[in-house]
């Protein structure tokens, strides 16, 4: 039975290197992802006069309660959108003068709820061509704290920094939130923040955040959920089985949930204490369901859709228009190229069997990991499928396709 070792979490060493930066000592993250948006993030840090110290499992990071320790820097974000969104965030918190800057991706990716919000917080913040994009400079003096109003309808990272933010302010924060997508991720961060020592409550669309700072721990970086999918779809497409450990019940991230999503499908899914496997039955059943909470794995079920007995409709997924590329409409171009049957919406995308897949399709990947690692499963069982990009996994896996390659030698395929 293939076991797949999936890297470790983005969205949970993100998190992580942000929480051990502001804590009140040193803190060891236990295999963190080493990826460009991860290198990118440490780098960052490092450029904010953090000291990072690796070997080849763990990060150990010198927290500084008070903020960065120099007075003035310039950080390149790369395409890392939470580099770009929480590390001017942090640095808010500190005394000095940063400047921030990202990939042409990222340029074009929203930053206007955060930055509207940290301006209502006395944060001098300014967008340096394009408002609400960067680049952009932060003037830092502290944050007092009090109370907001954030729009996380685009994006649930913009929360996320601001709880970040919260035990860092003199008085604490007090968000009410008007939208709110990708639910599940902000649960992560409200875990993890109680792990660093803060304290943080959610009373219906209020979140509340004392005031403290952290306190510097040993940090365990869990799989990345939503980079476990691909193989969870591989075993469900082929018939095959696959099983990842160190995510079962008690994991984070609400990607995991996609299995139920298979499950529905007709897949066996089995959830572990410590481990997650998925066995394929050689049906694929059609299913129309909501996203809006698993958003990162809508490519993943929609480059499996065409499979299915039965038409796949995935709904609530307006958030992927504002990804690395609009996700919804690469995913509806791509599957369209590859001789399938799709209709789209503002938020919906729904897919029709489809008997046969056109082979040797060059998949446009806009420069989205997403794309490269969804449409390699579809490659399961359409032959000579290439990529345009397929380099681009290293923003979040860069041995993705030698792991995947092993993977379905595993299965047969």
């Amino acid at each position: 039975m293939p076991v797949a070792d999936i890297p470790g979490s983005k969205s949970i060493t993100a998190r992580a290197l942000f929480l051990a930066a502001a804590a009140d000592g040193v803190t060891t993250l236990v295999r963190p992802l080493r990826s460009d948006d991860t290198e990118g993030f440490a780098e960052g840090l490092e450029r904010l006069g953090h000291r990072i110290g690796r070997t080849p499992d763990t990060w150990r990071i010198d927290g500084r309660p008070e903020g960065p320790a120099v007075e003035e820097a310039d950080v390149y974000c790369r395409d890392g959108a939470t580099t770009a969104r929480f590390l001017p965030t942090l640095a808010a918190a500190g005394h000095g003068t940063y400047r921030f800057d990202a990939s042409p991706q990222m340029r074009r990716r929203p930053l206007g709820p955060l930055t509207r919000a940290l301006r209502d917080l006395g944060v001098d913040l300014r967008h340096d061509e394009r408002e609400g994009h960067h680049p952009l400079t932060v003037r830092a003096s502290g944050v007092e704290g009090g109370e907001v109003v954030l729009d996380a309808g685009q994006s649930s990272q913009y929360l996320t920094a601001l709880l970040l933010l919260g035990p860092l302010t003199r008085t604490g924060l007090r968000i009410r939130v008007t939208d709110l997508v990708s639910v599940p991720y902000v649960e992560i961060t409200t875990a993890m923040m109680r792990a660093f020592g803060a304290r943080v409550e959610r009373d219906g669309e209020v979140f509340v955040v004392e005031p403290g700072g952290y306190r510097a721990t040993t940090y365990e970086i869990e799989p990345d959920a939503s980079t476990a999918s691909y193989f969870f779809a591989a075993a469900a497409l082929t018939g095959g089985e696959v099983t990842v450990p160190g995510l079962g019940k008690d994991a984070l991230q609400g990607d995991l949930r996609f299995v139920e999503v298979l499950a529905r499908m007709g897949a066996e899914v089995e959830v572990g204490p410590d481990a997650t496997r998925v066995r394929g039955t050689g049906e694929l059943r059609g299913i129309t369901v909501n996203m809006r909470d698993i958003s990162d794995t809508m490519p993943t079920l929609a480059a499996l859709a065409p499979y299915a007995t039965g038409p796949v409709r995935i709904e609530d997924v307006a958030n992927t228009r504002v990804k690395e590329c609009d996700r919804l409409q690469a995913c509806a171009e791509n599957l369209r190229r590859l001789g399938a049957e799709v209709a789209t919406g503002e938020d919906w995308i729904e897919v029709r069997p489809a008997a046969r897949l056109r082979p040797g399709t060059e998949i446009r990947t806009y420069g989205d990991h997403r794309m490269v690692m969804s449409f390699a499963v579809t490659g399961l069982r359409t032959p000579g499928i290439s990529f345009d990009d397929p380099g681009c996994v290293r923003k979040t896996f860069p041995d993705f396709h030698e792991a995947f390659a092993e993977l379905t030698r595993g299965l047969g395929q």
